[in-house]
């Protein structure tokens, strides 16, 4: 592999993969017939010079192309994050890894993920996160600590799965 072909690796779970071909699929079978009717529909009513239905449906069409773009490109480049059988020793893609705040003692769990499904909310950080790039390669009951635009903060891995 090259360095541009690493540089252009959209790192996906199967999971991902899926959900990336399936809006794929959808905005090009759905929502492009949607928005071609929306176009066509505000072209019968005249004048586009003022028209702003007919604005609108160009601008959404666009976004749809815009994203549709988008997601071909993340698929073209698709690198399967594959979860392996066993524990592991370090941090890598695909891991849900168990941190606990040196400070306060709140122990969080998070999945390493690429950054197109990355949801923190979800539990689920980007390996190019600054939480995600700091325990990348590290091992249980080494620290890491994070600059925030709080300060920053120290975690002890205490378990990678």
């Amino acid at each position: 592999m090259t360095t541009n072909e690493n540089e252009n690796a959209v790192y996906l779970t199967p999971e991902g993969l899926q959900k990336l071909k399936e809006e794929l699929d959808w905005r090009i079978n759905v929502r492009r017939p949607e928005i071609a009717k929306q176009t066509e529909a505000a072209r019968k009513e005249g004048d586009l010079s003022e028209n702003a239905g007919y604005d609108e449906a160009k601008y959404q069409a666009g976004m749809n192309e815009g994203r549709i773009m988008e997601l071909e490109h993340r698929l073209k480049h698709a690198v399967i994050i594959e979860k392996g059988d066993g524990p592991t020793e370090t941090v890598q893609l695909g891991c849900t890894v168990t941190i606990v705040d040196k400070e306060f003692g709140d122990e969080e769990v998070y999945t390493i993920v690429g950054s197109p499904e990355a949801s923190p909310s979800d539990g689920k950080i980007s390996n190019e996160s600054p939480i995600g790039s700091a325990l990348m390669g590290k091992k249980v009951g080494e620290v890491i600590t994070v600059t925030t635009p709080g300060g920053e903060i120290s975690f002890e891995i205490i378990n990678i799965a």
